[in-house]
């Protein structure tokens, strides 16, 4: 903003400390959305070149653990490279037998153990005794006329989400969700207006990468983890699904090519940018004028923009790489010079990419998207400013897969 020189180096300590303690503070109030980091993480995380280490899976996996009943299976999933390597050497296995199995579970997703075929019958009956291996089943599946594929799929307990293939000549990318709905409640979005179920774990949001891959035959070249749910509010699941996709033992995708959005979830993104990959970040922004977002993201109103603007300078100086900024365009609402001007401001000296997007109209709505005239009339206004800005265009918008349409809607006559 214009009372603080981005290019002066930023006070990180003094940024960190004000950022957690108002997130303390918030999570005071049992009304406002700020706290769950993925206590239903289940990530899995090896050890050496094979897949990246996270310091906060351990913690979070006991913790699942301890959640299941005892009668119940372990999801082999669920296990972490040392763990799974300890059950198999407890059962007499070489060591061998854990990266074959590994390579079933995260690249070749493996439905049962019985597709596991390098592996012997014996071992295969046992490992169907000891663990469980579920998979998500397809509930319902719709194509766009530009090719998009929408998938919902259920988990083991009955939990839904969506997620979206979108090929391009021999590319695929995907949007997958990180949570069964969303408690941020953005009043434009179709998944905000149905709350949160429930976070989902780290080979949740994964096996969407997987199942997508397998659906299209087409390797996944690119990610975002933009689709149902605020993601660094399970953040050690979301880290985790990331970590696999570029884990040569898992998609093998580029960590540039992986993309986290939020809200706004500001220590999250301090966390954030520390991580040794080179993933990028998109924050969802949709005005800068405080009165307005607070109006349109309630969730997250407490994060005022101020901090948002110094915790963006804060992760610029950690990272070096570039932020996005996305900003859904609503006629009326956030297209008004005063909206340009303050958007130009917040943004204007910093290291920063808008990607403007005409809102998708969602069912029951009355919000409308602005002109492409109009949209077009932002970037210009941006560039003279120095801020790159382009608009987006959207994908899947004939089926309700694209931005904000997500919402875990059954189309009768797609049903399976």
């Amino acid at each position: 903003m214009n009372n603080q020189d981005s290019k002066t180096k930023v006070d990180r300590t003094a940024i960190a400390n004000e950022v957690h303690a108002l997130y303390k503070e918030t999570q005071k109030d049992p009304q406002q959305l700020t706290s769950s980091e993925g206590d239903e993480d289940g990530s899995n995380i090896h050890t050496s070149t094979r897949q990246p280490s996270c310091s906060c899976i351990n913690a979070a996996h006991t913790a699942a653990l301890c959640k299941q009943e005892a009668s119940q299976k372990v999801e082999i999933r669920s296990l972490n490279h040392d763990q799974l390597t300890y059950e198999l050497t407890s059962m007499g296995e070489p060591a061998f037998r854990v990266k074959q199995i590994e390579a079933w579970l995260w690249q070749k997703n493996a439905r049962s153990f019985d597709d596991m075929t390098n592996l012997s019958k014996k071992l295969r009956a046992r490992l169907k005794e000891k663990f469980a291996l579920y998979s998500p089943a397809l509930v319902s599946k719709q194509v766009s006329q530009d090719g998009s594929r929408k998938y919902l799929l259920r988990f083991q307990d009955g939990v839904m989400a969506e997620c979206v293939g979108m090929p391009t000549k021999n590319k695929l990318a995907i949007c997958v969700s990180t949570q069964a709905g969303c408690a941020i409640g953005c009043v434009f979005c179709a998944t905000g207006k149905a709350g949160l179920t429930r976070s989902l774990t780290g080979y949740e949001i994964y096996e969407q990468a997987l199942f997508i891959q397998d659906d299209f035959q087409m390797r996944v070249a690119s990610a975002v983890l933009m689709g149902q749910g605020e993601p660094l509010t399970n953040y050690n699941a979301s880290i985790f699904a990331l970590k696999m996709m570029n884990s040569a033992i898992g998609l093998g995708v580029g960590a540039r090519h992986l993309t986290i959005s939020t809200c706004g979830i500001l220590p999250n993104i301090i966390k954030f940018s520390h991580e040794k990959e080179q993933f990028t970040l998109a924050v969802s922004l949709h005005s800068a004028v405080q009165s307005t977002r607070d109006y349109l993201m309630p969730g997250v109103k407490r994060f005022n923009l101020q901090h948002l603007h110094d915790t963006m300078n804060l992760y610029v100086e950690a990272t070096g790489r570039r932020p996005t900024y996305e900003y859904a365009l609503i006629k009326g609402v956030n297209d008004t010079d005063e909206e340009l001007a303050a958007l130009c401001d917040f943004c204007a000296g910093t290291l920063a990419h808008v990607n403007l997007i005409q809102l998708n109209k969602i069912d029951d709505s009355p919000f409308l998207p602005t002109s492409e005239k109009r949209a077009e009339h932002f970037v210009k206004t941006l560039k003279r400013f120095g801020v790159e800005a382009t608009i987006r265009h959207s994908r899947g918008a004939d089926i309700d897969a694209a931005c904000g349409q997500l919402k875990q809607k059954v189309v009768g006559k797609k049903r399976v």
